[in-house]
């Protein structure tokens, strides 16, 4: 079984690569998430999941070993082939398949080309307990963030004698207009607006 391929891009598209290792071309499907990490002619390392049947011998790359376990949570579903797979990792994001699984949202799911109702309910179904680990989304990511600098501004307040009651309302609602702000300014915002 070939578990990955260390070579030289030989040939890119956005549905398959060539990967030659050592003089011989390996013949593998990719996502689009996949090719837009290659470089046609430079080394590059992927992720193989081979597929055996009966007319052929298949090879899928992928970039990541998450976008490789992805693909075969995928395929696993009743219905959804290896292409189907490809189509939807190339249509959304890991954290946007985890996302529309987990909120049960079919809708998302179906924006592949060739998944329909049926197929994008039986993958919500199958996969609802296994897709944990990809919906570390962006949204999740930055309320950790904020809650972080929240934490640490609030902390900083009560050291200067301010009861954290009185400076939490007024943090809330700073960290809504600007996502993205410092503790330092935290801090400053609080105390201006006390």
């Amino acid at each position: 079984m070939i578990f990955s391929l260390q070579g030289i891009v030989q040939e890119l598209t956005p549905t398959y690569a060539v990967i030659n290792v050592n003089g011989v071309g390996y013949y593998t499907g990719i996502s689009l998430m996949t090719s837009q990490q290659l470089t046609l002619n430079k080394e590059t390392f992927l992720f193989i999941q081979q597929i055996i049947r009966e007319d052929a011998h298949l090879l899928f790359g992928f970039h990541t070993r998450l976008e490789k376990e992805m693909f075969n949570l995928l395929i696993s579903v009743n219905g959804v082939g290896a292409v189907s797979a490809l189509i939807l990792l190339s249509t959304l994001s890991l954290e946007e398949i985890a996302t529309a699984i987990l909120s049960g949202n079919g809708a998302v799911i179906q924006k592949a080309k060739g998944i329909g109702a049926k197929t994008a309910e039986r993958i919500i179904v199958d996969l609802k307990d296994k897709v944990q680990k990809f919906a570390t989304t962006e949204a999740n990511i930055s309320s950790f963030e904020n809650n972080k600098v929240k934490e640490e501004s609030l902390s900083a307040l009560e050291v200067l004698g301010i009861p954290k009651r009185t400076s939490e309302k007024i943090a809330d609602r700073i960290l809504k207009q600007i996502p993205e702000i410092t503790i330092e300014e935290l801090v400053k915002q609080i105390l201006k607006n006390i």
